[in-house]
């Protein structure tokens, strides 16, 4: 399938609603408004072609950039392949689950992640940290160093209420990460999430999101999740 039929079928897969979603998310045009499962066939036709990726991703239309995530071959990706796709992410629906998952399934995910999270830059701090979380939502822990990850909980303690918005909610959703699929530090997150409380979110246009990760991780403790890993990152 190469790049015009693709984008034809995207297209007439398009709804006024989703799109609106996507817009009021943050999103601009140019995009159709492709829910994501509606995708899938479309995946499954193509599977993995890294050159097709680039292709739709350069676009700049949301729902191209969103599929390119699906079909990119991660492992056939450099790091600065990686930043010029972060730099292309304009909202954190880009940025967070479309580049920070396809990161995750690489050998040089922390190190770009690393980068990232000290960076300063809003979009590329959140997509480090949620890089992060679908690491170790996937991956065993003995593929992380303990002490750097519990330096990273002390950095959400101490900076978390003052970092730009997104990356607020990337860090609270690391807390919340840690204290469930990371048992080596499940204790100390659990700690910091409670001494974190709730953290305000503000939305252009909406109201805030507040966020608790010490009640969510509770949540997950009480129905007995702790330890809980993802079979596979990307859907």
């Amino acid at each position: 399938m190469d790049f015009e039929t693709v984008m034809q079928e995207l297209e007439a897969l398009g709804k006024e609603r989703t799109k609106k979603i996507y817009l009021s998310n943050g999103a601009h045009e140019p995009l159709f408004g492709v829910a994501t499962g509606a995708m899938k066939p479309i995946a499954k036709k193509i599977k993995i072609n890294q050159p097709l990726a680039e292709e739709l991703y350069a676009t700049g239309n949301y729902d191209a950039m969103y599929f390119a995530g699906i079909i990119a071959d991660p492992r056939a990706m450099t790091e600065s392949d990686f930043n010029r796709w972060i730099d292309a992410a304009y909202f954190y629906m880009l940025s967070d689950y479309v580049v920070a998952v396809t990161l995750a399934e690489t050998d040089i995910a922390q190190d770009v992640a690393d980068k990232w999270i000290a960076s300063g830059q809003e979009l590329k701090m959140s997509t480090g940290w949620s890089c992060y979380c679908w690491l170790l939502g996937n991956r065993p822990d003995n593929q992380f160093s303990k002490s750097k990850i519990s330096n990273m909980l002390d950095i959400v303690k101490k900076e978390i209420h003052e970092s730009p918005e997104r990356t607020k909610a990337a860090m609270n959703n690391f807390l919340y990460t840690v204290g469930i699929s990371f048992l080596p530090l499940n204790e100390k997150a659990i700690e910091v999430a409670r001494e974190v409380g709730t953290v305000e979110v503000k939305r252009e246009n909406k109201k805030s999101s507040l966020l608790n990760a010490h009640e969510s991780i509770q949540k997950e403790k009480d129905r007995g999740r702790l330890g809980f890993k993802r079979k596979y990152v990307r859907c």
